[in-house]
Formats: structure tokens, C-alpha cells, sequence
């Protein structure tokens, strides 16, 4: 007869030790970003550029055919956030610091943000797309690149939502793979973040999930470092 019972998951608990607050989990974070700040320094822009040329290669072939087999046509999904005790006035002013700056704070706040900076065409940023390392630029392309958000079935009332910003997507030959429309409304506690994201129709729909989760982390740690600044 054949034991059919599973048995229970393994846990581990902290039970003493370190001092100071924190869970086990909030020790690897931490140790994770030390780490991963160390490489970024050592290899610097240009080191990491060279590192991912190969797979910013094979990435940017996947944007470039996506876009090309949807034929100008794109799907959206979009993360909402809520922030508390900061206003998305306070949050943007801080955002265009941190572009002003030398990058650092931009890179902090994911581990698949590689490269951000600006070039001669654009904000360019290198990070994961999905499982793809791909590089590619922010801002219009040609006349009336924008156009397209004045008509976005994600755009929310100016009222609520005033503090807006577009960007088209695009690789350094021109092609347009994707778009992006984030929103900033102030509420009572805060302000709400509603942050968009369009990609070709022909990206598999993990891609566009692991964007969501993408904004998620970058913007919360884009937030809670817009909030450590102003204390």
C-alpha cells in the first residue's frame, strides 16, 4: 500500500541572534543589494554594456520581430500603487533628480535595471524585458509620436489624475516596441500610482505580467527612497 500523505513544507524561524528588527528574508535583501551594488560599481556603464552585449543582441531581435508580427498593434496592463505620506508632487520632484543625477538611484531599485542615462537620442535604459535583457530609449519618435495616449482606454480623468507622463519605446533604429503611460493622483494619505505599460500583441502575456511585477518593485523603491530623502 502506497503512502499517499504529503508531508508538511519545511520552516525555519529566527529565534535569537542579530540585534535590531528584521526576518531572515529582510537579511538576504539586504546582503542581495550590497552584493549586487558592488558589480555594478566594479564594472561600471561601459563594463556592463560589454557583459550584455550578447543577450541585449538576442533580446532587442525579440522587441524588433514583436513589433514587427503585430503590425502597430499593442496590449496594456497596468499596476496600481497607493502611497502614503508622500505626495506624487514631492515623489516627481525627486524623480527628476534622480534623472538628473548620475543614474545610481535609478539603478537601485531593481536588479534587472542595468544601464539608465541619457544619450544622444533619448532616456535610454537597459533592463530585463520578461526573461529578455534588452535595451531601448523613452521619449517621442517622429510627429506626433504621442498622439496615441490623448486616446488610451487607460487614460484617467485629468481631474483626478493630473500629473501624467507618455513615452513611446523604442530601439535605436526607430523601431516603436512598446509605450508607456503613468498617472499620479494626490488622495487624502497620499497618492495613487497608475502605472501602464503596452507591448506588441504577439508578446506572449508573461512578458507583459512580469512588466506589472517590474513596476511594482521599481516604483516602491523609487517611493520609499523619494520619502528617505525628505527626511
Amino acid at each position: 500500500m502506497t503512502d499517499t500523505q504529503t508531508s508538511p513544507p519545511v520552516t525555519v524561524t529566527l529565534e535569537s541572534g542579530p540585534a535590531g528588527p528584521g526576518s531572515i528574508d529582510d537579511f538576504e535583501l539586504f546582503y542581495a543589494r550590497r552584493a549586487l551594488d558592488r558589480f555594478r560599481t566594479l564594472l561600471g556603464r561601459q563594463g556592463l554594456l560589454d557583459l550584455l552585449a550578447a543577450d541585449i543582441e538576442k533580446g532587442n531581435a525579440f522587441l524588433r520581430e514583436s513589433a514587427r508580427t503585430s503590425d502597430g498593434r499593442f496590449k496594456a496592463g497596468t499596476t496600481v500603487l497607493a502611497a502614503r505620506g508622500l505626495t506624487s508632487g514631492a515623489f516627481l520632484a525627486w524623480m527628476d533628480k534622480a534623472f538628473a543625477g548620475d543614474g545610481s538611484a535609478l539603478l537601485a531599485a531593481h536588479p534587472e535595471h542595468y544601464v539608465m542615462g541619457t544619450d544622444d537620442i533619448g532616456a535610454r535604459v537597459v533592463e530585463n524585458i520578461g526573461p529578455h535583457v534588452c535595451s531601448f530609449y523613452m521619449g517621442g519618435w517622429g510627429t506626433d509620436a504621442m498622439a496615441w495616449a490623448e486616446d488610451a482606454e487607460e487614460l484617467l480623468p485629468e481631474s483626478e489624475f493630473p500629473r501624467k507622463m507618455s513615452s513611446n519605446l523604442f530601439l535605436a533604429d526607430g523601431t516603436v516596441v512598446g509605450r508607456a503611460l503613468i498617472q499620479f493622483g494626490d488622495t487624502a494619505e497620499g497618492f495613487t500610482a497608475n502605472l501602464s505599460v503596452y507591448f506588441p500583441v504577439t508578446c506572449p502575456d508573461e512578458v507583459l505580467d512580469h512588466h506589472l511585477r517590474h513596476y511594482a518593485v521599481e516604483f516602491r523603491n523609487w517611493i520609499v527612497a523619494a520619502a528617505a530623502a525628505r527626511a
